[in-house]
C-alpha cells in the first residue's frame, strides 16, 4: 500500500463495476482518481463517496479520440502529473459470427481496442516526459480461450494483451510499466451488453451461478501497483474457483 500513497491515477469505464470498485480500493489506498465515463451522474455519485479532495469526475466516451484527449489533459492539469491510467471501458457482444451482428462488431471494436489505443495516444507523451507511468489494460479469460460465441470479443481481448506486450517493450528505456489484468466471471453489469437472444440468458445464467465480486479485481490492481519502481507485474490471470474454462 505504500506506494500508492499519493498516486494519480485516470481510469475509464469508472462509473460502475470494476473501475468504481478500484477507484475505491485506491483512494482508500492514498490515491487521487480521476475518473471518466459516460453516466456523469454516477460519477458525481462516486466523486461524493470517495470525496473532491481525492477523486474528480468527467463525462467521456472512450469512442471520441478528442473527448479522451481532453479527458486525460484535464487529469493532468489538476493533479500536475498522471502516475497510472486504467484502461477499463469495454463491452462483451457476445453471439455467433452467422447472426452477422455487424453494429455490435463495430461498437466491440470501437471500445475495447480503440479506446484504448486513444487512451494510451493521450497519457503516454505526459508520461514519457515524467520518465515513469504504469498502464493497467483489462484484457479476460477470453483473451486466452475462445469459446464459439465470442469471436469478436475474444478477438479484442487477445488484442489488447499484444497491445500491452508490445507497450511494455517500447516504454522500458524511460521506465514505464505495464499490468494486463485478466479476470474471468466477475459480478458487473458487462453481462448487461449480450443482447443476443439465447446467449444473453446463458451468460446472464452463467454469471448469476459462479461469479466472483468485483473488489477481486480492485484487489489484483492494488496488488500490481502497491509494487516498487523496479517490479512489473506484467500479467494476472485469475477466475472463479467455481469457472471451468
Amino acid at each position: 500500500m505504500e506506494n500508492i500513497q499519493g498516486k494519480i491515477v485516470v481510469i475509464t469505464g469508472a462509473s460502475s463495476g470494476l473501475g468504481a470498485e478500484t477507484a475505491r480500493h485506491l483512494v482508500k489506498a492514498g490515491a487521487k482518481v480521476a475518473l471518466g465515463a459516460r453516466r456523469m451522474e454516477r460519477l458525481d455519485t462516486l466523486v461524493k463517496e470517495l470525496g473532491a479532495d481525492s477523486a474528480t469526475a468527467f463525462q467521456v466516451d472512450v469512442t471520441d479520440r478528442e473527448r479522451v484527449d481532453a479527458f486525460v489533459k484535464d487529469a493532468h492539469a489538476k493533479w500536475g502529473r498522471i502516475d497510472v491510467m486504467l484502461h477499463n471501458a469495454g463491452l462483451m457482444p457476445m453471439a455467433p459470427l452467422a447472426a452477422n451482428r455487424w453494429q455490435e462488431w463495430d461498437q466491440c471494436i470501437d471500445v475495447n481496442l480503440k479506446g484504448v489505443l486513444y487512451g494510451l495516444g493521450a497519457v503516454l507523451p505526459i508520461m514519457q516526459a515524467q520518465k515513469s507511468g504504469h498502464n493497467i489494460f483489462v484484457s479476460s479469460v477470453a483473451g486466452h480461450v475462445v469459446n464459439p460465441v465470442g469471436a469478436v470479443y475474444c478477438a479484442t481481448k487477445t488484442g489488447i494483451r499484444v497491445i500491452a506486450e508490445a507497450l511494455r517493450q517500447e516504454v522500458k528505456e524511460w521506465g514505464g510499466r505495464t499490468t494486463i489484468l485478466s479476470p474471468g466471471a466477475v459480478n458487473t453489469e458487462l453481462p448487461q451488453s449480450v443482447k443476443a437472444e439465447g446467449v444473453s440468458q446463458m451468460i446472464a445464467d452463467f454469471y448469476a451461478n459462479s461469479s466472483i465480486p468485483a473488489d477481486s479485481f480492485a484487489r489484483a490492481a492494488v496488488f500490481a501497483l502497491s509494487q516498487p519502481q523496479d517490479v512489473d507485474i506484467n500479467e494476472i490471470l485469475f477466475r472463479p474457483t467455481a469457472q471451468a474454462m
